[in-house]
């Protein structure tokens, strides 16, 4: 059983990420250019947990409270006048609390992200890293300190250089750490500074 669980999730985490690419490729043919690694954007948010993980319980209620930097990656493309695609990393750094503890919690994700020509309105798709310093707690356990992310975001433009987004976040080890362990979900607000 052990070894179908992890077959499966990890075939699902392969597919997010061919998927990444193959929406990345199709979008090559139109004018596309290249730049430097550049810092985008400073974003804090706050997430609330949800009580499933992708379709199971979760046994505990999670907070985090993280603060992040999104890069953009060197390679962007305008896929019609008013559209562009580009790939960026979201760096992030934060605190999670469930069960009574605290942990520091790190992650790295390179996303594909669909925008306005403005930059102001975007949705973002990424699968990246998560560390975290502690994985137990209370009665849920992640398995180990490296987690999978999924994310999916949304953002908008509020006043100026601000913005507002929603963001869907998963964190998982894939079933790693075997059977028995259990992932979290995070629905979260987002409010960012585009430099």
């Amino acid at each position: 059983m052990r070894v179908t669980t992890t077959n499966i999730l990890s075939q699902n985490l392969s597919l997010a990420g061919a998927l990444l690419v193959s929406i990345s490729c199709l979008s090559v043919p139109s004018v596309s250019y290249s730049d430097e690694l550049k810092l985008e954007s400073l974003s804090m948010r706050t997430r609330m947990s949800e009580k499933t993980v992708l379709g199971e319980d979760a046994p505990e209620d999670f907070e985090e409270l993280d603060v992040s930097a999104n890069f953009r990656l060197p390679w962007h493309n305008f896929l019609t006048e008013n559209l562009g695609a580009d790939m960026r990393l979201m760096a992030s750094a934060g605190i999670l609390r469930g069960a009574g503890d605290n942990a520091l919690v790190l992650s790295v994700i390179p996303e594909f992200v669909l925008k306005s020509d403005s930059g102001r309105f975007g949705l973002d798709f990424g699968v990246g890293g998560v560390f975290t310093s502690q994985y137990e707690f209370g009665s849920q356990d992640f398995g180990g300190p490296f987690q999978f992310a999924i994310t999916l975001g949304l953002s908008a433009p509020l006043y100026e250089k601000i913005g507002v987004g929603y963001r869907f976040m998963h964190y998982s080890d894939a079933g790693l750490n075997g059977p028995g362990t259990t992932g979290i979900d995070f629905h979260m607000i987002e409010f960012s500074y585009s430099l």
